[in-house]
């Protein structure tokens, strides 16, 4: 095994690992931050004898990490990138003849084993930082496991990770020997300080950067989500931070190489640095001088939502792992301090690990991977954590929709032509689609937008962005460029000379989107997405005003949706290449504006309504029900509810009360949820909530009861009581309880009370003088003649002598008169 000058903690593990490899044809490595792995485990093995002088492919999560990986393996061994050690990324390759390490990204081994699934000449592919969980590594690690025991029994696959259950992935290598490494880790004081969720996270970051350099000497690595918050933060510390040795230094993927390399280098001999950073220098980099970790908590990630097929940007708590991995960034080279936005006990509230990407991605790039492989059911391959069933429908669906894949899941042509290029299917198919208009340069530059993030700077409007893209004058944006081109030549391979179409940005994003087609609605900014979804634009922006936009990215959780990036379209550009998807039909709806229904004749696509005119309405029992279900969502107060109407459904709701089943249900929700039973038939040739009457939910309401209750309703819960001197006395049902007003002389001779419900509710008595003035209130008759009647009865006599008052009323006989003349 090759010997090095600088020892490395990883090097106690190494003779372990090497008789792993020399054993099995599968390792994993479990090292922790800082223990060398991913500099130190590819040069150690180079000359090992299974490697039979063949290439050791190295797969890094991102391209400043892998070219950080082969700029310190080539110093280690005094050569250039290119020579030994040799990088192959996006945007630039540096490899030649003798290279004998290739440091790539996981996207570009993906189609490396894809052109060449024996993996021709290459000796083994170490996976590095596989705890990240990207799409591509768990995709890559299933091919390389594939074409191991089908292909090349000779190859030799190393997962390496700092914090990962390696005994998971051990089983999934056939019990693959786990080989584990201390490493080197100084101590690393956490400081707790917490934040108020109404601060802006920019805020509350700059204050604790501020009181970090007054407390703590050393260069400040900084955690934060995304590039916006770093541009803030970074606005908010030149004003706060006077010291001319502090240099801030932003740190993100869309940055331009030169600026990325000047925030990982160390800083001046007596200057101080602050590393504003998103999660790309969470892993495989070290930044020398760095001793304070200031973490925010926070990251965003690409969430898909399957019911809507789209990938919005989220921003999510970290994981524990994750937080730990910052905070061991502060204890690289020396002791260090780590500050956290959050209090300790919410810690313990993080998830364990992060979610892998194959259960929370869009997996129409993996589908159709698998198809080349020639894989119909991705779940039949080795994955760690097998992709989930609805998202792969969804992605199946897609592809077969843009005509990737056949009716049994197999590459087509035209998905041999999509894969052909190194982009996600949804833009492979715009380009393609371009290509055939002539448009293929214009539309590989709206692609290059899209995949490499930042470049023509952030205007929500692509239109703008394209034209600063084309002017750019960096590296990255020259390097595109150029990558754009082979992409248009590999579109347009084949396909004879077009005629240019003179599409729009917006036309050519809606070939890769047609699902987020929008039109305005509501308030300025705000849309609707064929798919469904709704979405906002800052209203002061002039795509704002915009009828028609396609939208190519987006940002939030539903209802507070952003558009990040999107174009303005046209009519006439849909019906020219949407014509297929555009459903031209009669629509009856509810208008709870106007309160009735209305019928149109719409075009729509999706959602998007594109053009609609009036159109008379049938009396058909369908526009009767969508009135009636028009009329619940407004709520069941909104019908006119007639005091007759009001007390039949209270009547009914009493008997169900004292009976139960088989009296049917009128509460509000019962009704709602009914109501094309019961009002729908009531509403023939009625079009609106103000040709509903009264008598409509009468005879609705009585529809719900058979003979037998209808007959039973108006006997046990009677709208009118017939008293002892045969007066008809009116039911007053709209109390807690059904009662009756009634001068007590009628109910003289009653020894019952009076009930309802076939006797299972007493009727409430209201008992009255003979002015019609209130006595008493019982729903005990006999009681109140037994107890309490003599005392009214010797106040009564008083007040009224004309009327009579007998001691006994339960025998005596009723009256509504007073007593005659003379007696």
């Amino acid at each position: 095994m090759r010997a090095f000058d600088t020892p490395l903690p990883i090097d106690a593990a190494l003779p372990d690992l090497d008789r792993a490899l020399r054993e099995r044809s599968s390792a994993v490595l479990v090292a922790p931050p800082g223990a060398g792995k991913t500099t130190r485990v590819p040069l150690a093995l180079l000359d090992e004898p299974w490697t039979a002088g063949g290439k050791l492919i190295v797969l890094e999560p991102r391209r400043l990490a892998a070219r950080a990986a082969a700029q310190r393996m080539a110093e280690t061994l005094g050569e250039r990138v290119g020579e030994t050690v040799g990088l192959r990324v996006r945007l630039g390759t540096k490899v030649s003849a003798r290279t004998r390490i290739e440091v790539v990204t996981e996207g570009v081994f993906t189609r490396m084993i894809l052109d060449d699934p024996t993996l021709e000449g290459v000796a083994a592919v170490l996976f590095d930082e596989f705890h990240e969980r990207s799409l591509d590594a768990d995709l890559g690690l299933a091919l390389a496991r594939d074409a191991q025991a089908g292909l090349r029994e000779d190859l030799r696959l190393l997962v390496m990770s700092a914090t990962l259950d390696g005994a998971r992935v051990a089983a999934l290598l056939d019990e693959a020997p786990v080989v584990s490494s201390e490493g080197r880790a100084f101590a690393v004081e956490t400081r707790h300080v917490g934040r108020d969720p109404r601060q802006r996270i920019e805020e509350a970051i700059a204050s604790v950067v501020v009181r970090a350099l007054a407390e703590e000497a050393g260069s400040l690595l900084v955690f934060l989500p995304g590039q916006a918050e770093i541009r803030r933060t970074a606005a908010l510390l030149a004003e706060r931070v006077r010291d001319p040795a502090v240099e801030i230094a932003p740190l993100y993927g869309a940055l331009e190489r030169a600026e990325q390399d000047r925030a990982v280098s160390p800083a001046p001999a007596g200057r101080r640095k602050v590393v504003l950073a998103t999660a790309i220098a969470g892993t495989s980099l070290t930044i020398e001088g760095v001793r304070v970790v200031i973490d925010s908590g926070l990251s965003r990630v690409p969430v898909y939502e399957p019911a809507v097929g789209l990938t919005r940007l989220a921003t999510v708590r970290v994981s524990r792992a994750s937080a730990d991995q910052r905070r061991g960034r502060a204890g690289r080279t020396e002791p260090g301090i780590c500050y956290r936005l959050w209090e300790e006990a919410g810690t313990g509230a993080l998830q364990p690990f992060s979610t892998p990407e194959i259960l929370a991605a869009d997996l129409s790039s993996l589908v159709l991977d698998c198809a080349a492989w020639g894989v119909t059911d991705p779940a039949s391959l080795a994955f760690l954590d097998p992709p989930p069933a609805p998202a792969l429908a969804e992605a199946r669906a897609l592809l077969s929709e843009i005509g990737a894949l056949d009716a049994d899941a197999r590459l087509t042509p035209l998905g041999a032509r999509l894969r052909a290029l190194p982009l996600p299917p949804r833009l492979a198919a715009m380009l393609i689609r371009a290509a055939d208009a002539g448009e293929a340069a214009r539309a590989a530059q709206v692609a290059a937008l899209l995949v490499e993030r930042g470049l023509g700077g952030e205007d929500v409007d692509l239109s703008h962005r394209l034209d600063r893209f084309v002017r750019e004058r960096g590296g990255r944006a020259a390097d595109m460029r150029r990558l754009a081109e082979g992409w248009a030549r590999e579109a347009t391979s084949g396909v004879a000379p077009r005629e240019a179409h003179g599409l729009s940005i917006g036309a050519l994003v809606s070939l890769a989107y047609p699902d987020r087609i929008a039109r305005a609605r509501g308030r300025p900014g705000e849309v609707v997405l064929a798919n469904g979804r709704g979405a906002a634009l800052e209203p002061h922006l002039a795509l704002a005003r915009e009828p028609l936009l396609s939208v190519a990215e987006i940002a939030g959780a539903a209802g507070n949706a952003r558009v990040l990036a999107a174009a303005a379209l046209t009519p006439d550009e849909i019906e020219a290449l949407h014509a297929e998807r555009i459903v031209s039909r009669d629509e009856v709806a509810f208008d709870a504006k106007a309160r009735a229904v209305r019928g149109r004749a719409v075009r729509r696509l999706g959602s998007v309504v594109l053009s609609e005119r009036p159109i008379s309405l049938s009396a058909a029992p369908e526009t009767a029900e969508i009135l009636a279900r028009g009329v619940a969502r407004l709520g069941l107060d909104a019908l006119p509810w007639s005091k007759g109407a009001a007390q039949l459904r209270r009547r009914m709701a009493f008997l169900r009360a004292a009976e139960g089943e088989p009296w049917p249900d009128v509460s509000d929700a019962a009704l709602t949820q009914t109501i094309a039973d019961w009002l729908a038939p009531m509403l023939a040739g009625k079009t609106a909530l103000a040709q509903i009457e009264p008598g409509d939910l009468i005879e609705g309401l009585r529809a719900l009861l058979p003979w037998d209750l209808a007959r039973r309703l108006d006997a046990e819960a009677p709208t009118h009581w017939r008293a002892p001197t045969g007066s008809s006395v009116a039911v007053d049902w709209d109390g807690e309880e059904p009662s009756i007003a009634i001068r007590v002389q009628e109910l003289y001779g009653l020894s019952t009370h009076p009930s309802l419900a076939g006797g299972r509710r007493p009727l409430v008595l209201e008992l009255l003088s003979p002015a019609h003035r209130p006595i008493q209130v019982t729903r005990d008759l006999p009681g109140f003649w037994r107890g309490s009647w003599a005392e009214v009865r010797a106040e009564m006599r008083g007040r009224y002598p004309k009327h009579p008052w007998p001691e006994d009323p339960a025998s005596a006989a009723p009256t509504t008169r007073a007593k005659p003349r003379g007696t």
